[in-house]
């Protein structure tokens, strides 16, 4: 039955695609390039793309159009992440999900009912944060082993920059006492020096590299299980943060055969050995706006939770200790000088305070060599940024690529690694729009729960889905509703030189939208993450419906 239904939503909009077709009877807005939220009742749309918007005077304009009654709901162009992981996402959605796990044991517990349902293999899996559980300190080898113990077993930090291998996973892997650490990476060790089973931004590739590659079926199915959840959620275009070879064909494949489930923006991840031959290749773009492949996503340093992140000053909470960069200054000024030289953009990870004055200086000296500036470049996550490197974002022309639901993830852990004073540009979204910045906003799925509405409600409120703490954390940074609208509209379609096209329900864009059970615009603040996405069209053909 639900095949069915699925080809007959199919049949349905490719009938209503064919002619002018009008939804009426909504409560529309759309961010514009004149900068206004525009209001609207009406919206008119053939051949995939948006022909107006306006008001019951536009039913008498089109009296032969398909007429579609929206029932008083609301509607807003299709939302845009402008930083996830697609094939990531994908495989969380198969794999094992420890998120929100109060304790090792309740770890243990997730991991010996999964080991049941697939008896055979490796074990993967993601989610784990030490800082939600009461003791807040990295786990062992040993841990896992009390639950799993013949099968290796490797679980990844929730924000991707560290692993956590039984004993199992780390024999297979040769690891033990000699096993050196490599540049840009940690092993965390135990009192007698032998490997705790924690390994750390580049030391994660000590185990990852003996765990079997994903299978060309995997991977496909892993980019359908994505699209059909983010679609789900009134993602209509998703910014791919990092891909490997085997995603940069499988993109251009499904592409070709106009399969893509949604629009992807897809970076080059810096740390691919086929980088060379993937620039060569040009930049990569269809006709229907579905693949855009144009830009080289680099790492300059780690995450915050796993005190990877690159600092001026020691941690708060690790005297001595700095974090980590993944690549030196000379590194990252050679990776821009490739990406600008093959016409790429360089969007760089950059967390901590050092490596985003680093990457700044780095961009800084290229731009002055073999110059790239105009491409739009973009630091990724831009999370705690030192006042005086803020204002260079815009004299720089670099967009801070921004993830709202990472400040209130983070608080209070930003608050145990870091002073007050170090927290000064700090999640900084609203003193980066002041200065004129355009942020491109996202969430890191699966680092964060894909839904927009929970980075839209962070980005407003300042404050957890259980309204905490009172009046925000460090409220002065929110954003309004139409600044964090156009931050996942918009200014995410800019970052990726796709305005014209995405973004907003104008004239001549495409008919990308969403329909929703309430009111953003109306809705109370604290019940703004609550909302949920009743219809997703894309290009004028409803692709999801609750």
């Amino acid at each position: 039955m639900k095949l069915i239904a699925s080809l007959c939503v199919l049949l349905c909009s490719l009938m209503v695609q064919a002619k002018t077709t009008m939804i009426h009877n909504i409560h529309g807005y759309t961010p514009t390039k004149q900068g206004a939220i525009e209001s609207f009742s009406v919206l008119v749309f053939k051949d995939g793309k948006v022909i107006k918007t306006g008001d019951d005077k536009t039913l008498k304009q089109f009296p032969n159009a398909v007429r579609i009654d929206g029932k008083g709901k609301t509607l807003l162009p299709g939302l845009i992440d402008a930083h996830g992981h697609i094939i990531g996402l994908g495989n969380n959605l198969m794999r094992l999900d420890v998120r929100g796990s109060k304790s090792i044991s309740e770890v243990g517990e997730r991991l010996s009912e999964y080991a049941k349902q697939a008896p055979k293999g490796w074990i993967l899996g993601r989610g784990w944060d030490q800082t939600l559980w009461p003791e807040k300190e990295f786990p062992t080898a040993a841990d896992l082993d009390r639950y799993v113990k013949d099968r290796p077993v490797v679980l990844t930090r929730v924000d991707g920059h560290a692993i956590w291998a039984n004993s199992k996973a780390m024999q297979l892997a040769g690891i033990n006492a000699q096993s050196q650490t490599p540049a840009g990476g940690e092993i965390l060790r135990l009192t007698n020096n032998q490997p705790s089973g924690v390994f750390i931004d580049k030391a994660e590739q000590l185990i990852n590299t003996h765990i079997p590659p994903l299978s060309g079926e995997q991977r496909q199915l892993a980019l359908n299980k994505a699209g059909e959840h983010l679609l789900s959620l009134g993602i209509t275009s998703a910014h791919d943060a990092g891909i490997e070879y085997g995603t940069w064909q499988l993109y251009q494949q499904r592409a070709q055969q106009h399969t893509l489930p949604i629009r992807i923006y897809a970076m080059l991840s810096a740390a691919d050995q086929h980088l060379s031959r993937m620039l060569e290749q040009g930049v990569i773009k269809d006709k229907d706006d579905f693949l855009s492949i144009r830009s080289v996503k680099i790492y300059a340093d780690g995450a915050l939770g796993s005190r990877g992140a690159a600092l001026l000053d020691d941690y708060h909470d690790r005297a001595g200790y700095q974090g980590l960069m993944l690549e030196t200054q000379q590194q990252l000024e050679s990776l821009l000088k490739q990406s600008f030289s093959s016409g790429y953009s360089a969007h760089t990870h950059a967390i901590g305070d050092r490596a985003n004055r680093i990457v700044l200086d780095s961009y800084e000296k290229i731009f002055k060599q073999v110059g790239g500036k105009l491409l739009r470049n973009r630091i990724e996550h831009a999370q705690i940024v030192h006042p005086d490197d803020i204002p260079r974002f815009k004299s720089l022309a670099i967009i801070p690529s921004m993830q709202p639901i990472h400040a209130t993830s983070d608080m209070h852990m930003a608050e145990q690694r870091l002073d007050k004073q170090q927290l000064r540009g700090a999640y900084a979204w609203q003193t980066f729009i002041k200065q004129g910045s355009k942020i491109a906003a996202g969430s890191d799925f699966p680092v964060e729960l894909a839904n927009p509405f929970h980075g839209l409600h962070a980005a407003i409120t300042r404050m957890s889905r259980n309204d905490q703490p009172e009046g925000g954390w460090r409220a002065q940074e929110r954003l309004n509703r139409e600044q964090a609208l156009r931050a996942f509209t918009l200014d995410a379609a800019y970052s990726a030189f796709q305005e014209h096209k995405l973004g907003s329900l104008e004239h001549g864009k495409w008919a990308d939208f969403i329909i929703l059970d309430q009111d953003y615009f109306q809705v109370p603040v604290s019940q703004i993450d609550d909302i949920k996405v009743q219809q997703t069209w894309l290009a004028g053909n409803l692709v999801y419906q609750n």
